[in-house]
């Protein structure tokens, strides 16, 4: 905790933003933190960091889903301090397991992260109000940081998130249980607020789900082998469609559809 202790300075000034239903669970992000973690661009920033920092941004009522982040950055990086920020002064906890926490908003308290997590902060804010969020936590970020924004049902079944770097949005990320929906536009009710009112025929996130259900649907021979199996047949018949989609070469628990910001882009 010592040698954590000197990446805090104090706070410039109130912090910012608004207080949100901050509700939350155990093992709620698990699958955002899962894939996320493997994402190039986090696995480039956390290793080319020497003292890499982490902070997630509004963990709500209860730590833990912090304290479950910490252990798995621990495993990809050793080193790193973690540091959970809460706008609500009520909900600021006294630091443990190695992780401090702080009040805190879209200021960092005054901190530069190499990895910002923000889940559903920005899912009870405007949409006019995402560009600027963004704008507010790249322009915290270190050199070479990211930050995943996102959201998720209320027991981390349905996810998804952008990724960001200082560059902008970079892809997009739609993780689920298996077993939880009918079809991958089912996801669209967990949708990202920059994305979640854009879901509406002839625009890109609306025709991206609709090809992904065709593709389902076209796999539907495959159901007695399971979910997941099916879902690989499908997302191997979107990208030989020319769709620019993430097939990962591993076998994955989750169904995962990524594909790049700009396909989806409002």
């Amino acid at each position: 905790m010592a040698d954590q202790e000197g990446l805090i300075r104090a706070a410039p000034g109130r912090a910012e933003g608004v207080i949100t239903r901050g509700t939350t669970g155990i093992n709620r992000l698990r699958r955002i933190d899962r894939h996320s973690l493997r994402e190039p661009v986090v696995v480039a920033a956390l290793g080319d960091d020497p003292r890499p920092l982490a902070i997630d941004l509004g963990y709500g009522d209860r730590p833990v889903t912090t304290l479950e982040w910490a252990g798995r950055l621990r495993a990809a990086a050793p080193r790193i301090g973690v540091v959970g920020l809460e706008i609500d002064p009520e909900r600021v906890v006294a630091d443990r397991d190695g992780v401090i926490f702080r009040r805190g908003g879209f200021e960092l308290a005054g901190l530069r992260p190499t990895l910002l997590r923000a889940i559903n902060v920005l899912r009870q804010y405007p949409e006019e109000a995402v560009e600027p969020a963004w704008a507010r936590l790249l322009g915290g970020l270190r050199p070479g940081g990211v930050l995943i924004e996102g959201t998720c049902d209320e027991i981390g079944r349905l996810c998804s998130w952008v990724t960001l770097t200082g560059d902008g949005p970079r892809t997009l990320t739609l993780a689920w249980d298996p077993a939880a929906i009918e079809r991958p536009s089912d996801l669209a009710a967990r949708l990202p607020k920059a994305l979640i009112h854009h879901n509406v025929p002839g625009r890109p996130i609306h025709e991206t789900l609709r090809a992904a259900d065709h593709a389902w649907e076209a796999a539907a021979g495959l159901t007695p082998f399971g979910p997941r199996v099916r879902w690989r047949a499908a997302l191997a018949s979107l990208a030989a469609a020319g769709l620019p989609v993430e097939v990962s070469r591993r076998r994955l628990r989750d169904n995962v559809l990524r594909v790049p910001w700009a396909h989806v882009a409002p």
